[in-house]
């Protein structure tokens, strides 16, 4: 379990943010965000607030404590590390009783201080970038916020697609019952480009795989543009199937046959395959090695 509860003894009548402080000894930072993301309790399991006086007798914090199971850095360097991740694994909990992720194996190489530079779908496999310090977390976040790292992917679609495209359409939240769902029709959307090369064609299923380079970083950008064209990721539980059948496969309730037979593979072929940046005056180009068979 990445996040287990610390129990504190209490002192009444404190405010428990000054309790945090001088009895846990947590920084104010640290403090002010485990209580905005309610993960401070009584000894009653109540959420404290900030500015709550202390009344019970113990003060419980649930705080994240990685784990390993087995994953290591494919790269590393003295602020930086990238992991190449396996479709299927989140990069960040999303809940208190999240059995694993991706930053379980951060923090446990490298400490609490390390965090994540960006974000990837937990059933897109490859490269995620890792700063092991605040200082290269500030820089590596810029390089992605100022289109600095550029990022090119693999994915497999359905359909031929014979030439190079550039699409560029904006992206905004879909109206539908799936609240993660992007869509390219509104023209109000934040405005997104994702460069298109076309690499092979397999006749035998009408599948393309093809290089994705996405210019901008929206939510899904890859995904809701591919689908916009008509040439939806093989695979992709949300995109090219109805929104029931999008919510089934969220919620887990299909069979992978199921799955497979809705939307052509048991998990989401999109593959995070390059990263190349600068970094101190250093040139980087870092290739994934974790490929499934298909995108060979």
């Amino acid at each position: 379990m990445p996040f287990v509860l610390k129990k504190y003894k209490a002192v009444k009548g404190k405010k428990i943010q000054q309790f945090l402080l001088d009895e846990a000894g947590l920084s104010l930072s640290i403090s002010q965000k485990l209580l905005s993301k309610n993960r401070v309790f009584n000894d009653q399991g109540n959420t404290l607030k900030n500015g709550q006086i202390l009344k019970g007798d113990y003060v419980q914090v649930a705080v994240f404590e990685g784990h390993t199971r087995g994953l290591k850095p494919l790269f590393e360097v003295e602020d930086f590390a990238v992991f190449d991740k396996p479709s299927g694994i989140m990069v960040h909990p999303t809940r208190k009783d999240t059995p694993y992720c991706l930053l379980d194996e951060i923090r446990h190489h490298f400490g609490d201080k390390a965090d994540l530079a960006h974000r990837i779908d937990a059933e897109t496999s490859g490269l995620v970038l890792v700063a092991k310090n605040k200082q290269a977390s500030t820089v590596l976040k810029n390089l992605f916020e100022n289109r600095e790292c550029n990022k090119e992917y693999l994915a497999l679609v359905k359909g031929q697609l014979k030439n190079n495209i550039t699409i560029d359409k904006p992206i905004s939240k879909s109206s539908g019952i799936i609240g993660i769902k992007m869509t390219c029709e509104n023209q109000d959307g934040k405005a997104s480009t994702t460069h298109i090369q076309p690499l092979k064609f397999n006749e035998q299923d009408n599948t393309t795989l093809v290089k994705a380079i996405p210019v901008t970083g929206r939510q899904h950008q890859i995904r809701v543009h591919l689908d916009s064209i008509g040439h939806t990721i093989v695979g992709d539980p949300i995109y090219g199937v109805d929104d029931q059948i999008a919510d089934q496969c969220l919620k887990k309730t299909l069979t992978d046959e199921q799955r497979i037979e809705l939307t052509g593979a048991k998990r989401l072929m999109l593959h995070a395959n390059n990263l190349s940046f600068r970094y101190q005056d250093v040139e980087y180009d870092i290739t994934s090695i974790l490929k499934d068979p298909v995108f060979k």
